[in-house]
């Protein structure tokens, strides 16, 4: 079914394509300039550090639903080989088969096509089938090193609790608003958004189904909201990013296919935000350094991320 024209009508508006020039391949990450760094590290007062990845394990958050992403499966190829003799040094290493996309990750460019179309209008067929992602390959991202402004948008739908949303709730430019509001900071140019919605806490309580669907996330209208202020990048504690199942029936995925095509916005998914979101609420403050750099696979259309926040 072809996309309908109020997705096309958004696409219009979100559009950056051309924008860094004809051959750019790294989208809105171009707006993380030296100056946007150094006002990032001036963000860090306490030096607390707070990881926001999954462990990487063999009983992930993937069910199955999605076709070859599969959760780690770890293995041993040498347990204490003394490769030099008999009471030498001993190694030991291990190898890893998982999707790149398996657990706490970064989609790039390329993760999604629409109307035969990537990002700054490459072909899709530029994603073949033995190399990859021929261009805007993740490899081509630079260091996420910015701003992060948490927008605890289930916090402010609690009245200060913070109960997750509830799995139909599809997160509205107001709602970004409100937690903007929380945060006591605009989010500004080459800044990352971390967008809370509470939902990884059903993962974590063992909830594997339960977090997978339904899922709260973005609706289709906060594109435009990102677009407007410039963000560098955009983060969430959910699998599906994007509100699932889809707020207008039979349109699927469209907040990838705006984020990634029209804008080249790197997005992230499966982020734990829970442990920042008391300590921002405990200090009050909700905007810190942000070190999220993806993982260099060349062709791949995504990576897995271990990003740290230091308040």
């Amino acid at each position: 079914m072809p996309l309908p024209p109020e997705f096309h009508e958004i696409a219009r508006r979100v559009n950056n394509w051309g924008r860094w020039g004809p051959d750019d391949e790294i989208g809105t990450l171009n707006l993380i300039t030296a100056d946007v760094v150094r006002a990032a590290v001036a963000t860090v007062r306490s030096g607390l550090r707070i990881p926001l990845a999954l462990p990487l394990r063999q009983d992930g958050v993937q069910t199955g639903a999605i076709p070859g992403r599969v959760n780690p499966l770890h293995t041993m190829v040498a347990v204490n080989y003394e490769m030099f003799g008999p009471d030498t040094v001993a190694t030991s290493d291990d190898v890893v088969t998982m999707g790149l996309q398996a657990a706490t990750h970064w989609d790039g460019l390329t993760h999604v096509s629409h109307s035969g179309k990537l990002y700054n209008g490459r072909p899709a067929a530029a994603v073949t089938a033995h190399a990859g992602a021929t261009a805007l390959g993740i490899e081509k991202a630079p260091p996420v090193l910015s701003r992060g402004v948490l927008l605890d948008v289930a916090r402010v739908r609690d009245g200060g609790g913070d109960r997750p949303l509830d799995g139909a709730h599809a997160v509205t430019p107001e709602d970004l608003e409100a937690a903007e509001e929380l945060a006591g900071t605009a989010v500004r140019a080459g800044d990352v958004a971390l967008v809370r919605t509470g939902q990884i806490r059903r993962y974590l309580a063992g909830d594997k189904q339960g977090y997978a669907f339904p899922s709260p996330g973005l609706s289709v209208r906060t594109p435009e909201w990102f677009h407007a202020r410039d963000v560098a990048a955009v983060a969430n504690d959910t699998l599906t990013f994007e509100i699932f199942p889809p707020e207008i029936a039979d349109l699927w995925m469209p907040v990838h296919a705006l984020h990634l095509v029209e804008m080249g916005l790197l997005q992230g998914q499966n982020w734990n935000l829970e442990e920042l979101s008391a300590a921002c609420a405990s200090e009050g403050r909700y905007a810190f350094l942000l070190s999220a750099v993806a993982e260099p696979f060349v062709g791949g259309s995504g990576a897995p991320v271990a990003p740290v926040a230091v308040l």
